[in-house]
């Protein structure tokens, strides 16, 4: 139950971030989050926002994210 709260409130952060901050920014961002969950131990930065960084910059990095997501790449139709 507490699982899929969870993954509720992830997927709907990453719904507002994808139509709210621009491309670059997002790489950005990402790489921030990650950078203050590598710096976890203290106080205010947790080791949440390591994962949390990762899942926003790979909004930018499509190979990336299919790789979290599980997506297959998408091929045109001839």
């Amino acid at each position: 139950m507490v699982e899929r709260r969870l993954k509720t409130r992830l997927k709907r952060m990453l719904v507002r971030v994808r139509r709210r901050v621009p491309p670059g920014l997002r790489l950005v961002l990402g790489l921030l989050l990650m950078v203050g969950g590598v710096l976890g131990f203290l106080p205010v930065l947790g080791f949440w926002m390591l994962p949390l960084g990762v899942m926003v910059a790979a909004l930018d990095i499509l190979p990336l994210w299919r790789r979290l997501t599980g997506a297959s790449p998408r091929r045109r139709p001839r």
